[in-house]
């Protein structure tokens, strides 16, 4: 493996993170990736608590990658295609506040290439009129999940959370 020193990260929440964590753990270039919480205002949070809506974060999945092997604008386009970012707090059977469409940015970079991103796929018209509501954040604390949570789909074949596209 590459000089850690020259990894970055980069942070994504799409719905259920079980789906998501498997699309970018294919990803050529991404080194490590973790499931777990950000976005809220809760300390140490457990999924239970995350799920009850009260806690005010996402599932969110931590990537880190090799930016010499996958690009950072590569990582957003892939972000894109995995969920519907014009529904507002679910994704497909996933309803509440911490399924909702986010990007938690590391850098100044990071966030003038995801706004860049959202723009462009807005005004692709690939969503007709709908806006994409996709929340575009500083990345925050971010609380690793549970354990069981962690590589789920490798552990546990894949469950009723599939990363596609729910609006075809």
């Amino acid at each position: 493996m590459d000089d850690e020193r020259d990894l970055e990260q980069a942070t994504f929440a799409a719905g259920c993170f079980w789906g998501v964590e498997a699309e970018f753990r294919r990803v050529k270039g991404v080194m490590k990736t973790f499931v777990g919480y950000t976005g809220g205002d809760v300390s140490n949070p457990t999924y239970e608590r995350v799920c009850s809506g009260t806690t005010g974060h996402a599932e969110a999945v931590r990537v880190v990658y090799d930016p010499k092997k996958v690009t950072y604008d590569q990582l957003l386009d892939i972000f894109w295609e995995i969920h519907d970012p014009t529904q507002v707090d679910r994704q497909g059977p996933d309803i509440g506040t911490n399924y909702r469409s986010a990007i938690f940015y590391h850098s100044q970079e990071q966030k003038k290439q995801a706004e860049s991103s959202k723009d462009r796929l807005q005004k692709s018209g690939k969503f007709g009129k709908k806006p994409i509501v996709t929340e575009i954040s500083p990345a925050t604390d971010f609380w690793t999940a549970e354990e069981y949570h962690q590589h789920y789909y490798e552990k546990c074949g894949s469950g009723y959370c599939t990363s596609q596209k729910y609006w075809e």
